[in-house]
């Protein structure tokens, strides 16, 4: 009887304190292992542009094929967190400097670190179609390391 009465107050405390640490994540505290999306970035790299840091397809360049929406909101971002860091249009070209603002966009719109929403949003924007972003979904997750 006493275990069970244990497990269930183990539980209990995991059910409320759980919820603090996820609040804590959302608002930007930084975590001491900070999830690594190097073989996310990677995988989208090679399915947007197969490495090529010149590539252009409308309006999207570079390696990962960023807007100058995505570059607009990046800097709003940025703004909002009293940055004075700002990126340019130019720096679509820059492999380095792209996975920065896919690293912003996540920490803004993706702080619980999915995978698949990265993935997604990446491709169809932040109201994608499970429909639409299937095919490049499974593309990218293919080539995920």
């Amino acid at each position: 009887m006493r275990r069970i009465v244990n497990e269930v107050l183990l539980s209990l405390t995991f059910l409320i304190v759980f919820p603090f640490f996820s609040l804590a994540a959302e608002n930007g505290i930084k975590n001491k292992n900070p999830f690594d999306w190097n073989p996310v970035m990677n995988a989208i790299i090679e399915v947007e542009s197969q490495n090529n840091r010149f590539a252009q397809s409308g309006n999207s360049i570079g390696a990962m094929q960023i807007t100058p929406i995505m570059v607009v909101e990046c800097n709003f971002i940025l703004r909002s967190r009293k940055s004075k860091k700002r990126y340019k249009l130019s720096d679509r070209f820059n492999i380095k400097k792209s996975k920065e603002m896919f690293l912003l966009f996540q920490s803004k719109y993706n702080p619980r670190n999915n995978i698949e929403r990265a993935i997604r949003s990446w491709n169809g924007g932040l109201n994608y179609s499970i429909k639409y972003t299937q095919r490049y979904f499974e593309k990218v997750l293919k080539l995920v390391r």
